[in-house]
């Protein structure tokens, strides 16, 4: 969409009022303004805690997430990030959340990842309601 202040062109392009459309979102708390703006009487949106990541590391645990950034041979740089003074202190949840957004493209790819590697019973409540929604 190019950022969530896109919603209210997204909604006139595909399901503006009156074309009996539902639409659904799922949306960063940060974006929540805009999506309820935007999609005000023609959808519904799920808000993530922090993001989509945020949400998905939670749901995965550390543990497993470090493991996908293992496989993808980022160890190296994710100990470096993790080791620099402006990160050092942080628990390890926002670290890996950091990472991702560290270097582009980081955060596609790894949103896959996550998302591929999750259980669906431990779907996280936004994305579970936005998949119900849809």
């Amino acid at each position: 969409m190019g950022g969530a202040t896109n919603v209210g062109h997204f909604v006139d392009l595909f399901g503006p009022p009156g074309f009996g459309v539902r639409l659904a979102g799922l949306c960063d708390q940060g974006e929540e303004r805009d999506f309820q703006r935007g999609l005000d009487g023609v959808g519904s949106y799920f808000v993530c805690v922090a993001d989509l990541e945020d949400e998905l590391i939670r749901a995965l645990g550390a543990g497993r997430v470090e493991d996908l950034i293992e496989a993808e041979g980022e160890s190296g740089p994710f100990l470096t990030f993790t080791r620099q003074p402006a990160h050092r202190d942080r628990a390890r949840d926002q670290q890996l959340r950091r990472f991702m957004g560290t270097r582009s493209g980081r955060k596609i790819r790894y949103g896959h990842l996550l998302a591929a590697a999750l259980d669906l019973t431990l779907i996280p409540a936004p994305l579970a309601g936005l998949l119900s929604a849809v």
